[in-house]
């Protein structure tokens, strides 16, 4: 099992990311920064891989206020989402 990720996007160095976690994506309201996933939009689920594909595979108008919820509840905002996708162990489709 791996350990839970930090802000850049990677987890304990020993497990690496579980790319087939169960992720979703979620559309947050304009103006809200919140973590809480209270009034956010379910766009997306699959896994984290999958997820992270579709956001990096949308125009860029398109990823405005997109986050990533992996499993545990952790969010992924554009930037990292962005940066995993560019990830050399990002499995591809």
């Amino acid at each position: 099992m791996t350990g839970p990720t930090t802000i850049q996007g990677e987890s304990d160095p020993h497990g690496g990311i579980d790319w087939n976690d169960h992720a979703s994506i979620h559309r947050r309201p304009e103006g809200n920064k919140s973590d809480m996933l209270r009034g956010f939009q379910v766009i997306r689920d699959g896994t984290f891989a999958e997820m992270v594909r579709f956001v990096a595979a949308l125009p860029e108008d398109e990823r405005q206020h997109l986050v990533i919820q992996k499993s545990g509840d952790r969010l992924f905002e554009l930037g990292e989402i962005m940066n995993l996708a560019r990830r050399d162990d990002m499995p591809q489709a």
